[in-house]
Formats: C-alpha cells, structure tokens, sequence
C-alpha cells in the first residue's frame, strides 16, 4: 500500500461526503455470523475504525455501532501522530476482554479494549517508514507485528507492559497479513513472495522467531501477497491474497488451491481483505476500487454467497472484516 502525504490526507478528509455516528454498543454485538454480525472497516478518509450493521440501510446512512481512533481522551496522547491512515482493524480476546487490533501506517500498532475504546492493552510506534499493515494477538499476551516498507515480522513483548517496545523480529520482505493458528501453534504471515510459518519459542520476556514452513507464493517474487485469514469450518485452510488473486492454502499439504466454493467470483486482483462466517460461510472482501480518491480504497464491501455489495457513499475503505473473533 503507498501511502497519502500528510496534507493529502487532510484534503481527502475535506472533501468525504460521509457523515459517522456512532453508538457504542456492548460486547454481544460481536455475534456469531448468520445473526446479524457486523462489519469493521478501516475508513482512511477520516482516519477511523468504524463497526456497521452488514445492511444496505447501514452502510447508505453511514450509521455506525461504534467508532474508534486514537485522541488524548482515550488515552493515546503519546501516539495521536502514529496516526492517519489506518489498514487494519480485527477483533481478538484474552480471558473474557475482547480487543480492536489496528495497525496504521503513519506508525501505530495497538490493542484496544472493546467496547470501552479507551486506554490500550499495548501500544506502540512502530514508524512511519516501516508501514506497519496488519497485528496479531498472541497466546502469551504478547502482540505480532508486520511491516511492508520495513519488511518485517515482529513480535512486541506487550505482555510485559502496555507500552513496551522490546522485540523478537524475523525478515519478510513486504510482510503484509499476519495470523497466529491454534492447530498448527504456527504464526503464519504472507509477504511479496512467500507465505511463511514461524515458530513463537523462547519466553513472554525475551521471545523468538524461527521459520519452521516456507512456501513460494504462486507468482513468485512478485505475487505481493496481502492478506491472511483462516478459513471458517475448515482448520486446515487459511485464505490467502495477492495482487493476480485470492486462493486458499492447505495447512497439511504446505499447497495453495482454487477449489473453494464461490471461487469464479471471490478469486479477482488486489483483494485487500477477505473472510468467511462460521455460519452463513458469507464471504466479505475489499478491493481496490479505480476511481477512488484513495487509490487503494474502495467504497464498497463486496459479499459472496450469496453476493451482494454494501456502499458507503464517498468512502475510503482499506480493508472490511467480520467484527467477530476466528479463535476460540
């Protein structure tokens, strides 16, 4: 993802169109899909993290559930300038605390309480240059990193304290997608060329990185993946996208496919998000969309299985998810 100027980022704020409201809602609103799950989205033309109802009455109103970007009232005095064109939003827990996960390219990494919205489980600058892009929450308390311009892994000893920047890192040019799967005890992350699994040994305190499982992306060097998710009600598939297109990749196999269901329309260029629900098995994706003032956004959510597509009128949405957490 390129990144806005500072004052190219104000500008497109200028002239959005959209107006948010929010509403915080409570915890129950990160319901199981096929009951009405929401959507988070990433919303770069005013620099925010917003949660909508998945409807078309939502998404042309632009009425949101709840709404969050760093400012000093909720505890973010020290990062506020981290912050301004957000690319990851993703929903996490520890022991009965749900979290917002958001990365930020102007050089934020954080964990946010939800719904409460203030204060920070961790948080860190990870730096501009670096282009942080996406964020796990580990079982240890500890937080994954990736960065595309600095070309990293990382993993952030937040289990010792919300503002620590002490790291293990582990090099993958482009790194984009992170994800930490339970069944393979793998944290899994994509970069230009290769999909990677790395051990998380050592201790909370002093962690470390090793690649146990490298795979090639199809196109080689140049695939430039983005995006890792699990897929739902098949352990041992992860989506995973690139710039040609979206595939799935076996976990016991180390191979990626195009077999899956809905593929002649999901599978398409430039895919920066994707996911499935557990129930409905919906899909939800952001893609590039020509024409946006952003030119890697889109304002619209597009749904497979069965297919529809939500509008946000004037947005500038990076990346859209369902707000539910994929780990047990």
């Amino acid at each position: 993802m390129r990144r806005f100027s500072a004052v190219a980022a104000m500008v497109e704020t200028a002239v959005a169109v959209v107006a948010l409201v929010a509403a915080v809602p409570s915890v129950a609103d990160a319901a199981p899909a096929g009951s009405g799950t929401p959507i988070v989205i990433t919303e770069q033309g005013f620099d925010q993290i917003d949660i909508l109802d998945a409807t078309d009455a939502a998404f042309g109103a632009a009425k949101t559930l709840w709404t969050w970007k760093p400012t000093a009232a909720n505890g973010f005095a020290d990062l506020t300038t981290a912050w301004g064109l957000p690319d990851e939003a993703q929903l996490r827990h520890l022991g009965t605390q749900q979290y917002l996960l958001t990365t930020d390219s102007y050089g934020l990494a954080a964990v946010v309480s939800y719904p409460q919205g203030t204060g920070s489980y961790w948080a860190a600058n990870v730096g501009a240059s670096n282009n942080p892009h996406s964020a796990e929450l580990l079982p240890d308390g500890n937080v994954a990193v990736t960065a595309s311009n600095g070309g990293f892994v990382r993993v952030y000893t937040a289990s010792q304290g919300n503002r620590s920047t002490t790291y293990a890192q582990f090099d993958l040019p482009g790194a984009h997608g992170v994800y930490y799967d339970p069944t393979t005890r793998l944290l899994w992350a994509v970069g230009n060329g290769d999909l990677v699994g790395l051990d998380v040994a050592g201790t909370p305190a002093a962690p470390t990185l090793g690649k146990v499982v490298d795979t090639p992306l199809p196109a080689g060097p140049t695939s430039y993946g983005h995006d890792v998710y699990p897929v739902r009600g098949n352990a041992d598939r992860l989506w995973v996208t690139t710039v040609a297109g979206v595939f799935q990749y076996s976990l016991s196999a180390h191979t990626f496919t195009k077999d899956f269901a809905g593929q002649a329309t999901i599978d398409r260029p430039d895919v920066k998000s994707i996911g499935d629900a557990p129930v409905t098995g919906q899909v939800v994706t952001s893609a590039i969309q020509p024409g946006n003032a952003c030119p890697w956004c889109t304002d619209t959510v597009d749904l497979y299985r069965p297919q529809h597509a939500l509008e946000l009128h004037g947005g500038q949405i990076y990346k859209a998810r369902w707000w539910l957490d994929p780990r047990p």
